[in-house]
């Protein structure tokens, strides 16, 4: 989601299909290498009782870090070189293993393989319709916004709360909301909008990656809340 001016979109401009497939390729292609990497490093993490304890107890500069990662690789996109910008999108994947290593020992290896499965079916049909829709989703950009706003402050005040009917309402609007944000995405792309605001098929394609990434991991954490179970 970007808020400047003239986008490909807006000028009614569409890059040639060469350059889609490129984008896409890309984009899809560092995305499910950085699941590969949060995958692998969330295993090991999952089977060692001392990174699990170690992890736990950095919690809060971890997540502080996270986000500050998936702000900074945004912010300075233009401004430092491709292979910086993917550096850096592999070390918040490798970051995000440490965090999902954890919480995925709160399930079921069955939950655990639903969630995962159902996120993936999901993310796919979402990226499927984005790619081949004629309908036109750049509307949806503020209102995308504005719920994701809202969410993120509805979490934070169930921190406090611990309320379990918000926190299931609050899965229940995440799985939603990014399930849309990866249609979004996918069609901002097939537009040319994420080369116009990185400058570079390089960039883009990260950039890119970096917002598909989330909207999976965010999927699958959203789903796992709502339908796994937990360990006895």
């Amino acid at each position: 989601m970007f808020g400047y001016p003239q986008t490909p979109t807006q000028l009614g401009v569409r890059p040639a299909p060469a350059l889609v497939q490129q984008l896409l390729l890309g984009a899809f292609g560092w995305m499910f290498a950085g699941l590969l990497l949060t995958a692998g490093v969330a295993f090991l993490v999952a089977t060692s009782e001392s990174l699990i304890e170690t992890v736990a107890s950095l919690w809060i500069v971890l997540a502080i870090g996270q986000i500050a990662l998936a702000i900074g690789i945004q912010a300075v996109i233009n401004r430092v070189s491709p292979t910086v910008s993917l550096g850096l999108f592999f070390v918040f994947a490798a970051t995000m293993g440490l965090t999902i290593g954890v919480i995925v020992t709160l399930y079921t290896g069955e939950s655990v393989a639903t969630a995962f499965f159902s996120a993936a079916a999901m993310f796919g049909g979402a990226a499927i319709y984005g790619a081949t829709t004629r309908r036109e989703l750049a509307g949806l950009g503020g209102i995308l916004s504005m719920g994701l706003i809202g969410l993120i402050a509805a979490m934070v005040v169930n921190l406090f709360l611990g309320s379990s009917p918000l926190g299931w309402l609050i899965s229940v609007i995440g799985v939603v909301l990014f399930t849309v944000l990866t249609a979004f995405d996918v069609q901002r792309i097939t537009r040319g909008d994420y080369a116009a605001f990185a400058g570079t098929m390089e960039r883009a394609s990260i950039l890119a990656a970096l917002h598909l990434y989330l909207n999976f991991i965010n999927l699958f954490l959203f789903l796992l809340r709502l339908m796994g179970s937990g360990r006895d």
